[in-house]
């Protein structure tokens, strides 16, 4: 079975860090990229960072750039989003996902992702 197990979410203050963690399995990693994406309360789900398996590539919304960082452990199979500077906008439902390879024009769309995590809740409080 294909498995991706988001962890990390909970509740930090604006300003505040948190380290969220894609657990892979089920699939051949190297031949996937991974994706974070965020849905909040009557919002529209949003791609956050997708990390290319094939150079290691990372694209980032425009709202997290320079405060995220996607980074990948190929070893373990798991995928890391370091979310630094939270701001209360930032609170969402944090989903990994899997798809062929990011792409800079086309990272961001969500049918273009083949498995999904679970999903792990970020609150950042004001």
């Amino acid at each position: 079975d294909v498995q991706l197990q988001a962890s990390g979410g909970g509740l930090v203050q604006a300003g505040g860090s948190l380290r969220l963690s894609c657990a892979a399995s089920g699939f051949t990693f190297d031949d996937y990229s991974i994706g974070w994406f965020r849905q909040a309360p009557g919002k529209e789900r949003e791609g956050v960072p997708c990390i290319s398996s094939i150079n290691g590539s990372a694209y980032y919304a425009l709202s997290v750039k320079g405060r995220f960082a996607i980074s990948s452990d190929n070893a373990k199979n798991t995928v890391y989003l370091q979310m630094n500077s939270l701001k209360p906008e930032d609170t969402a439902v944090y989903y990994c996902a899997a798809t062929s390879e990011c792409f800079g024009s086309t990272w961001y769309i969500d049918y273009e992702y083949d498995y999904w995590g679970q999903g792990t809740l970020v609150t950042v409080s004001s």
